[in-house]
């Protein structure tokens, strides 16, 4: 069964750097979609900071509620006191697909378990504040063929449902391929039948 119901994702990426007990902790977010992109980026920023003392990092690379798309990593600190914390953060801001790595000079100092949880959690918390976000729609892949004087009353009802047009191919016929909003596609194919008198029947794509 599709799951259908929309959920936030993250703008563009951003970044911020805090000094705490002379270690420098660079936290960098970025939106991942899927666990290739977030182990990707991951990678990029561990070969960036290849001389830091630790590249710790957690994502969510799906939706924000799916538990296979959970990744993290306390790169050599303590147990706990760094992926996992910032993971709980991510998973609290309710987005997906989504990304953070946190890079820190040691400076000397010990935090001990509680300071280093606050730590690596400070900056995430503070960029999950202040990003921008946007609604991820969930679509389903609709197939039609029409008449050319039906084209725009398809065009109508498509824009009405968060539709898009994938492809379009003009012979005798016209044979669409469109996304709808996936939390109204069968209203959407009810609406197009009834508009058309049934002469146009839209097929939800294999």
């Amino acid at each position: 069964m599709q799951i259908t119901t929309p959920y936030f994702i993250l703008e563009q990426a951003d970044e911020v750097t805090e000094e705490i007990k002379k270690s420098r902790f660079i936290t960098y977010l970025a939106p991942t979609k899927g666990r290739s992109a977030a182990e990707t980026f991951v990678r990029e920023i561990k070969a960036k900071h290849a001389d830091a003392r630790h590249n710790c990092w957690a994502f969510v690379a799906g939706r924000p509620e799916d538990g296979q798309q959970y990744g993290f990593s306390d790169d050599g600190e303590p147990s706990g006191t760094a992926g996992k914390p910032m993971l709980n953060c991510l998973i609290g801001s309710g987005m997906g697909e989504l990304t953070v790595v946190v890079t820190r000079y040691y400076g000397g100092i010990k935090l001990g378990t509680g300071g280093l949880v606050r730590a690596y959690s400070g900056g995430l918390q503070e960029l999950l504040k202040r990003v921008s976000k946007v609604e991820c729609l969930i679509y389903t892949e609709v197939t039609l063929t029409c008449d050319y004087s039906q084209i725009s009353t398809i065009e109508n009802l498509f824009s009405v449902y968060n539709g898009k047009i994938l492809h379009t191919d003009y012979g005798t016929d016209v044979a669409m391929q469109l996304e709808i909003d996936a939390r109204c596609c069968d209203e959407f194919i009810t609406a197009l039948t009834n508009k058309t008198n049934g002469q146009v029947i839209a097929k939800i794509a294999e």
